[in-house]
């Protein structure tokens, strides 16, 4: 979040922690972590914006911590982890969040967890449908895979049959947005000072959710359920907007049941996971399937080669606001398994209707003790101008990322 943390969000974490800490003064603190990284980062963009604003390339500074405090037999925690970046071309990517401010609690019959937390949900590798507790951090990286703190009480109950989770979401987070000047953006820029909710609880609505996960032998198997305010917002074009046309985040409320499972079969992981939706009056499905078949020790060394493959379905076809609708995606994984945990994940991905063609390079590589550097290329072509990621064609990158963790 750019700024103080919203009021409510704020009363929760604060709350929480100051119960904790309390009940940690009564107990003798058996540990403490801290642990942390900084980080420079640079973009380069080969294209010429779309925007004059924008600009070819750009460096930014990043920074997250982690404070962890355990007692009682490490039965009971308190984790706290901010972050912060500073961005030298986009005063949207320049903000900070808390990451985690939650304290965890064991207990007889189940266990307890209350503040700000992040929770993974799916198995896929290229989309994460089913993952609809936390909001995406879209400044920080356009894949989705970087997400905002959820104010959350979160009660997990082991059973015979499986382990319960129930989710109490008192605080809804919006999503983060490129400003006019960052880069990579869609062609219009959100104006988020104008969210608008269809429930008018606003950003207030508390939200529900249940999940329930297994195991039978070697499948791993998840079904949940969500209900309140989507994640995901629905866009409303101003043209008329002070400084040019603006479009305008839409936020819905949703009931979504997902299902995710997953299984090993010695060097095959298959993977799925799919959800029907319910919003703004109508209802569809999204699905992810495939599988990652694993070559362990190549020529007898440490390395190991995995490969990926995915399908990406949406029953809204070409209608759906997310363009992965008929997708297929397959890369290549390595892991050196050396000292410097060398690793590289390769990948494509093609609409299988327009023939558009997206490629991704990530690899990373420890320097020393202390560093770590990472790459990505990320490139788009043969997009139509229908497609949601249109706007990203000529937003063709290579960033890099050198980490000391200390």
């Amino acid at each position: 979040m750019s700024g103080p943390l919203p009021k409510k969000a704020a009363l929760l974490a604060c709350s929480s922690l100051a119960a904790s800490t309390l009940w940690a003064g009564t107990a003798s603190a058996e540990a403490f972590e801290s642990k942390g990284s900084i980080e420079a980062e640079y973009r380069w963009f080969n294209e010429t914006p779309s925007d004059p604003q924008q600009s070819d390339g750009g460096f930014s500074l990043a920074g997250q911590r982690t404070f962890e405090l355990e007692w009682a037999g490490r039965d009971h925690n308190i984790v706290f982890t901010p972050f912060g970046r500073i961005d030298a071309q986009d005063d949207e990517r320049q903000h900070w969040d808390i990451r985690k401010l939650r304290y965890e609690g064991v207990f007889n019959r189940f266990e307890l967890r209350i503040g700000l937390d992040k929770v993974y949900w799916g198995v896929t590798e290229f989309a994460h449908f089913v993952d609809v507790i936390n909001q995406t951090d879209l400044v920080e990286s356009i894949d989705g895979e970087e997400k905002l703190g959820q104010p959350m009480v979160n009660v997990t109950v082991p059973t015979r049959l499986g382990t319960l989770d129930f989710f109490v979401l008192p605080y809804f987070r919006e999503r983060t947005f490129p400003s006019a000047a960052g880069r990579p953006r869609i062609d219009l820029p959100v104006d988020t000072s104008r969210a608008f909710y269809e429930h008018g609880d606003g950003d207030e609505h508390t939200d529900y959710a249940v999940r329930w996960s297994h195991y039978f032998g070697d499948i791993d198997i998840g079904l949940a359920y969500f209900e309140g305010t989507g994640r995901d917002p629905l866009f409303t074009l101003d043209p008329f907007a002070p400084g040019g046309p603006v479009l305008v985040p839409t936020y819905v409320q949703i009931e979504q049941s997902s299902i995710d499972v997953q299984a090993t079969l010695g060097a095959w992981l298959l993977k799925f996971e799919g959800l029907v939706r319910e919003e703004a009056g109508d209802d569809y499905s999204l699905a992810a399937g495939g599988f990652e078949y694993s070559f362990y020790g190549l020529r007898g060394g440490g390395a190991d080669l995995g490969i990926v493959a995915e399908y990406l379905y949406d029953n809204r076809g070409a209608a759906s606001p997310q363009p992965f609708n008929n997708d297929l995606f397959a890369g290549l994984r390595l892991a050196l398994n050396n000292e410097q945990s060398t690793a590289v994940l390769a990948g494509f991905g093609r609409d299988l209707e327009t023939e558009a063609l997206s490629f991704r390079i990530e690899a990373e590589r420890r320097l020393g003790a202390d560093f770590f550097v990472t790459a990505e290329l990320q490139i788009l072509t043969d997009v139509p101008d229908t497609s949601p990621l249109a706007s990203f064609e000529d937003d063709d990158f290579l960033q890099i990322r050198l980490a000391r963790y200390f």
